[in-house]
């Protein structure tokens, strides 16, 4: 196993190499975040990843959504994505779910942290009131143009940070939802692995006018749930 992680292993050891073997994480969304994610995180040796989407693959999800591929139109894009974690890295159980997230909390099942790779505002207070709940750590993020959104929450509240509405968002570059993925997985890595992770900071990520690509980051009050 350690030649596979070698890489990883050298940064930072055998022991925490291993320690990740008992992690269990759940990915909200296989789409495009989603995607993204289960490629960063499912070759990292994180022993359980759950991934969780109802929806079904159409052509214009494609060119962003990673893990699919012309001919992959109207299968599910949870089930598409635990097939290619398990091809990627034997060392890692991955388990779909094809249903909604409140369906999936049913279950009850227990992991270290939730993912959110969803696209509405909805299913990310359902979200921050399961992880309230469950006292589970959750990572936010979200895509919309060429800009982003990023936060760890711990004692924050999404609902408390963001008015929840139906708006629409406007159309997606296909890079910034890899990158904004990225950042959502290296948070979660530190965070499984036993670094620091910066908790309740939204970062900003957007270009301005001139094109220069700025982060701004915002402190979030503690939840008054």
């Amino acid at each position: 196993m350690m030649e596979y992680f070698h890489r990883q292993v050298q940064l930072w050891g055998e022991e925490t190499q291993n320690s990740l073997q008992s992690k269990k994480i759940a990915i909200v969304g296989a789409g495009g975040l989603g995607s993204s994610l289960c490629f960063a995180l499912g070759a990292s040796g994180i022993g359980e990843i759950h991934v969780i989407d109802f929806d079904k693959v159409s052509t214009h999800n494609i060119h962003r959504q990673i893990a699919f591929k012309l001919g992959d139109e109207g299968k599910n894009k949870a089930e598409i994505n635990a097939q290619i974690l398990e091809q990627r890295c034997a060392y890692v159980k991955a388990i779909a779910h094809d249903c909604t997230f409140e369906e999936w909390c049913k279950k009850n099942i227990a992991v270290d942290l939730l993912i959110d790779a969803t696209d509405n505002l909805n299913t990310r207070a359902q979200i921050d009131d399961c992880a309230i709940k469950r006292s589970t750590p959750w990572i936010y993020g979200s895509v919309e143009a060429f800009h982003g959104q990023i936060c760890f929450f711990e004692n924050s509240s999404f609902r408390d940070a963001f008015k929840i509405n139906s708006k629409t968002p406007e159309g997606i570059t296909a890079p910034i939802v890899m990158h904004v993925a990225s950042l959502e997985a290296n948070l979660a890595l530190r965070y499984l692995a036993g670094f620091n992770v910066k908790k309740d900071q939204l970062y900003y990520l957007f270009f301005n006018n001139d094109g220069e690509l700025v982060t701004q980051k915002f402190s979030l009050s503690k939840s008054s749930r």
